[in-house]
């Protein structure tokens, strides 16, 4: 299946700032395909990213973990910034996985396997920057990842928990609420079930990983509309042992991530992949908006 997409972002300040600095993570990484380690492919087929104003720098630079990462500058004063991606890209749904190995088993090959790649499972087995430990999470998911159980219907199981206990409600928290809060209210957007559902993972000692990336906006005939489409989603790569690999699990929508999901970047949690932050001298308020579009080629735009 092909896809088009569209994200335009606008960043605007109260007043003009400066030495302006910016890290955008729009592109998509290229490393998903056959021998990644991932279990679905991608294949880019044209990709564009337009800045404006034009930045003084701009490079790119790989990583670090499964990102592709656009560094700009700006040394004039800056009041408004508005960045467009746009690219098109052909996705290969993943097989549907077997039951795969018990729980203890991926614990126990993660752990063995001596190896430190973009996609090697140990870089996701340990808290990071935002999915800190949290017994609370640990103690809550420990049921449904009891030893002895496959590793993908265990995980499923957790998924399924976070998408029945939880109330999903655009704005109720922001990029900087920690999980732990979105946890004790059981009420989140897509950021917030990923990161619940990767610090029990890895309190369990399985590797997780935050993926940020695009759904479909229109979904097949028949078929209901996913959450989260009318901007980045995120869900949770879960390494299901060396035969599998990682497997992708949405909790916002409690199914596996196929056809309609996107992969923009994968990291530890929101903070290696956000698609864009920085830096800028002075303290002006800013605000930020984006408009996102995804249709499959071929298909009418969205209403």
């Amino acid at each position: 299946m092909r896809y088009t997409v569209q994200h335009v972002s606008t960043v605007t300040y109260a007043a003009a700032v400066t030495q302006a600095q910016f890290n955008l993570r729009l592109v998509p990484w290229l490393g998903v395909g056959p021998g990644s380690g991932l279990g679905h492919g991608q294949t880019l087929v044209q990709q564009s990213l337009t800045i404006e104003p034009a930045p003084e720098l701009r490079q790119d630079v790989p990583g670090p973990y499964c990102v592709n990462t656009t560094q700009i500058g700006f040394a004039a004063p800056l009041e408004k910034l508005r960045v467009t991606s746009a690219f098109s890209v052909d996705v290969r749904p993943p097989n549907l996985p077997g039951d795969g190995p018990a729980v203890e088993q991926v614990r126990r090959e993660a752990l063995a396997l001596k190896e430190l790649s973009d996609t090697a499972p140990a870089p996701y087995v340990f808290s990071s920057r935002i999915a800190v430990k949290n017994p609370e999470i640990a103690a809550w998911a420990t049921p449904h990842l009891a030893c002895g159980s496959p590793i993908v219907p265990a995980v499923s199981a957790l998924m399924n928990a976070i998408h029945s206990e939880f109330t999903y409600t655009s704005g109720a928290t922001t990029s900087d609420t920690p999980p732990h809060e979105a946890f004790a209210s059981r009420v989140g957007v897509c950021q917030d079930f990923a990161h619940v559902m990767i610090i029990a993972l890895r309190a369990a000692g399985l590797p997780a990983a935050y993926v940020s990336g695009y759904l479909r906006t229109l979904p097949p005939p028949g078929k209901p509309r996913l959450v989260g489409a009318d901007a980045m989603h995120a869900w949770v790569n879960v390494w299901c042992g060396r035969e599998l690999g990682w497997i992708g699990f949405d909790p916002t929508n409690n199914c596996l991530a196929r056809g309609d999901h996107i992969l923009i970047g994968m990291g530890r949690d929101y903070a290696d992949v956000s698609p864009i932050n920085g830096t800028f001298i002075g303290n002006a308020p800013q605000t930020m908006r984006s408009a996102v579009d995804v249709a499959l080629a071929g298909e009418a735009d969205p209403a």
